[in-house]
């Protein structure tokens, strides 16, 4: 396979989100953990192959942003618990990918306790993905495919440039929902709102500031 060939079959990464070591097809979840020791690297796992998670601070803030909408909610309906950007799922054998956040409910931990391997064999039934500037289409239907195929029931995919998000419920159907709009979790998180706006705020040139509790 030459160097374009690999990555093409990857979604069209760049070289350099590429790591060589190990060499690329031989790499396992050992080196996963490695690297991010070793070099505070974030990779995910494709087909024994390491590719480090294109990264972006302003991504990161929305991220961080939507995780702290949803948590709430949560701990109000006692669904599940959020993981972000720096836990890692084992899909299948070989293929271990980190979205930025995922919501994983208590149907896969019926004792409620979080599993303490590095990589547990879960499933985000949610996935969100913030794209970044190195993010390429083809990247990111190969990851929403993967997904679905492990269970996922809910995707979004964030675009802080255009405001707006896509919502998946399969890699081929999607609608888009724009800044005005607010995000609900389907048959995942039932009753969930999240106005856009509020994601979004925190891009703005003059952003809201937040309410401080009373007290």
């Amino acid at each position: 396979m030459t160097v374009a060939e690999l990555l093409k079959k990857l979604g069209g990464v760049s070289a350099e989100r590429v790591l060589l070591d190990p060499p690329p097809g031989t790499a396992t979840e050992k080196d996963v953990l490695a690297v991010e020791q070793r070099e505070s690297k974030i990779c995910e796992l494709i087909d024994g192959v390491l590719v480090e998670k294109a990264v972006g601070f302003a991504e990161s803030v929305l991220a961080v942003e939507l995780a702290n909408l949803l948590y709430p909610f949560l701990i109000e309906h006692d669904l599940g618990i959020l993981t972000g950007a720096a836990g890692p799922f084992r899909l299948r054998r070989g293929l271990v990918r980190i979205p930025d956040v995922s919501f994983i409910s208590w149907n896969q931990l019926p004792n409620h306790k979080v599993p303490m391997k590095p990589i547990p064999n879960l499933y985000p039934e949610l996935a969100v993905e913030v794209l970044r500037r190195k993010n390429t289409k083809a990247e990111i239907d190969r990851k929403l495919h993967e997904y679905f195929q492990s269970g996922t029931r809910f995707a979004w995919v964030v675009d802080p440039r255009k405001r707006c998000v896509s919502v998946y419920t399969a890699p081929d159907q999607s609608y888009l929902l724009k800044e005005d709009q607010s995000l609900d979790g389907g048959d995942v998180l039932p009753g969930l709102n999240v106005p856009l706006r509020e994601v979004f705020a925190q891009l703005a040139e003059e952003p809201a500031r937040r309410k401080r509790p009373k007290g």
